[in-house]
């Protein structure tokens, strides 16, 4: 509920960017910042051995399973907070995670937990390969209990 609100504060200070002759760059807020970098770090050391292309296989539950959870989660809550801030800060936001290099990241990262196939297990009375339902094409439950 916060992150939307928070651009806001941002778009007062929008003015001293823009005079500078180098690219200019503004941090999304150091607190969301400094979690992405350690989580980086952290999933980095996990997922070091497997390339791109190939997939890990995270327990659920599992420490491994807790960070990374919590690493898209971090996301979630830095793309909420760059759809609520206007497209002049969206463009300083973004030349920061350039620098950064989080985006690039991101996707190393998404490519190595994506599953190979990504069908939803559970009870199916269904016909196999017929309106097979994946990730990409069911609403997930999130509730915590």
């Amino acid at each position: 509920r916060l992150m939307p609100e928070l651009p806001k504060f941002d778009d007062e200070d929008l003015k001293s960017y823009g005079d500078e002759e180098e690219e200019s760059a503004l941090s999304p807020p150091a607190a969301l910042m400094s979690v992405l970098a350690t989580e980086e770090l952290l999933l980095e050391n996990i997922l070091e051995c497997i390339p791109v292309g190939e997939f890990a296989v995270i327990q659920p539950l599992s420490d491994e399973f807790c960070l990374v959870l919590g690493y898209l989660l971090t996301w979630k809550l830095t793309l909420a907070f760059f759809k609520a801030a206007s497209s002049q800060l969206r463009v300083l936001y973004s030349q920061y995670l350039r620098r950064t290099k989080s985006l690039n990241k991101l996707l190393y990262h998404l490519f190595r937990l994506m599953p190979e196939n990504p069908v939803l297990s559970g009870p199916t009375s269904e016909v196999p390969n017929k309106d097979t339902k994946t990730f990409f094409t069911e609403d997930l439950r999130l509730d915590v209990k």
